[in-house]
């Protein structure tokens, strides 16, 4: 699968064979090609808002990498030596409000407000720019580069025309989307036009039901 740069950080729980794994995976800042090979039998990720961090996994550490749980089971995981239930379809809100409630799971409110284009009172722009790097590991201007490139991407495989993409998406002109796409996405405007569907790339399977604690 092709994993393509992702603005967000995620927790990812996969099985293969008889083993479980659990693990945060940070931003990622370029493409990369996962193998899952043939024996990854399920995955579940919870893609986490911009703002929302983990206290005892910053996330500037974590961009383009991943740290595992010491222990998992087809049930549970451990997180800085609790047991807690692998979340799933039906109970994601449950987990998410526990992470809430132990104080592992915090929030910036500023970090979404700026980065849907608010402007914020009574702080600094330096003092914003270390209150987004701190929540989410990137800048802005990273954050709205990559998110860009995602959307130029969708855009692209449900066969819109690049030159199209670029009056949409706001890029300069088309070597520009080109440039953008080759950096954030590993794959040409082309090949997202004539995407082999049996092909897995990450962002299809990123939805706007992010969770927010």
């Amino acid at each position: 699968m092709v994993s393509v740069a992702n603005s967000n950080w995620e927790l990812i729980a996969w099985t293969s064979g008889s083993a479980t794994h659990v693990s945060v995976r940070g931003p990622e800042t370029h493409p990369t090609t996962v193998p899952l090979g043939g024996g990854i039998d399920g995955a579940f990720g919870v893609v986490f808002r911009h703002g929302a961090f983990l206290r005892p996994l910053p996330v500037g550490p974590l961009v383009d990498t991943s740290v595992s749980s010491p222990h998992a089971t087809a049930r549970t995981f451990v997180l800085e030596g609790d047991e807690w239930e692998i979340p799933g379809y039906e109970n994601t809100e449950t987990f998410v409000d526990r992470l809430v409630r132990s104080g592992l799971l915090v929030r910036d409110p500023l970090v979404a407000d700026v980065l849907a284009g608010d402007a914020p009172m009574l702080v600094t722009p330096r003092s914003v720019q270390r209150r987004v790097a701190a929540a989410t590991g990137l800048t802005q201007g990273a954050i709205r580069q990559i998110e860009r490139a995602r959307q130029a991407a969708m855009l692209l495989l449900s066969g819109e025309a690049p030159a199209d993409v670029v009056h949409r998406v706001g890029y300069h002109d088309q070597p520009h989307l080109a440039r953008s796409l080759n950096r954030f996405v590993g794959r040409r405007a082309t090949d997202l036009r004539e995407h082999d569907p049996t092909e897995a790339l990450s962002l299809l399977y990123k939805t706007d039901a992010e969770v927010r604690p």
